[in-house]
């Protein structure tokens, strides 16, 4: 397992190491802006790779004698740092497009490598988030499930960059600019999505819809009479769960241990990567 979601990692960072190079370099010669705005966001892409490549190598680790619940919350605040390098890039973009717009200095020089620099990172970016997303689903890892969401949507910003190139080849070369404007709420979109998921986690929110299948779970269980006080949090690729089950007083120990162990397995069943702790009590000790 943590041999694949380390080559898929270090698979992405290399990829962004060429596609950074390659996009500053043709972005200097022909003084696009969208191309520049590309570059300076596959170079974050890169410090987000490269964090996401730290953080697997670490939230596999067991829990020890200061981490109790695992390391897994290192790749939930590798997404978060992955969300504020994004909000830099966007903020940059914005900024230069806004700027080259007032100014009326948007003309840039278009020539084939333009297209081809472009080109290549719509299909680079789309195999390695297609890799990421696999392995991400395979193992349940939100920082490999960041990578994969942060370049599927470079596509996107790179298909905008490369239509206007397109405009700008036919003499509208504000269209760079504005290509550029589009970069930067596509970024905005992505944080947001990035943000909100990572903070959640890192917070200790309650996953609804995880509570919701739990919840429906337990009470298909004719042995326990009540249950209460759900509580699940995330750690990365894991998920603790707590509840409180009721059963018959009269059960002996070994009787409603087994209740317990069948809650037990029907929770593992819903939630992968799960641990379980159930308290139980008797029925005619409900508040």
């Amino acid at each position: 397992m943590k041999n694949e979601k380390n080559k898929v990692a270090l698979w992405s960072v290399m990829a962004a190491v060429f596609l950074t190079s390659s996009k500053l370099l043709i972005g200097i010669i022909t003084g696009s802006l969208g191309i520049l705005s590309e570059a300076l966001h596959s170079a974050l892409d890169l410090v987000a790779a490269l964090i996401t490549y730290i953080s697997v190598q670490i939230s596999d680790k067991p829990a020890d004698e200061d981490h109790h619940y695992g390391h897994g919350k290192i790749e939930n605040l590798s997404a978060f740092f992955e969300t504020v390098l994004l909000l830099i890039t966007c903020f940059w973009i914005i900024f230069e497009a806004v700027n080259r717009l007032i100014s009326g200095k948007t003309h840039i020089e278009i020539s084939i490598w333009s297209y081809v620099v472009v080109a290549t990172s719509i299909i680079i970016d789309f195999t390695r988030s297609r890799a990421l997303r696999r392995v991400a689903k395979k193992y349940n890892s939100q920082a490999l499930e960041a990578d994969a969401l942060h370049f599927s949507t470079d596509i996107w910003s790179s298909t905008v960059v490369l239509i206007g190139l397109i405009f700008a080849q036919f003499g509208f070369f504000f269209a760079d600019s504005i290509a550029a404007l589009a970069v930067g709420v596509i970024v905005i979109y992505v944080s947001y999505r990035l943000g909100k998921r990572a903070i959640d986690v890192l917070l200790d929110k309650a996953p609804l819809t995880t509570y919701q299948v739990i919840e429906k779970a337990i009470k298909e269980i004719t042995e326990i009479s009540h249950f209460h006080d759900i509580k699940i949090r995330s750690a990365g690729a894991d998920t603790f769960v707590e509840v409180n089950i009721h059963v018959k007083p009269e059960l002996n120990i070994k009787e409603a241990h087994q209740i317990a162990h069948k809650a037990e397995e029907v929770i593992l069943k819903i939630v992968e990567r799960c641990e379980v702790h159930i308290h139980i009590e008797p029925e005619d000790n409900i508040d």
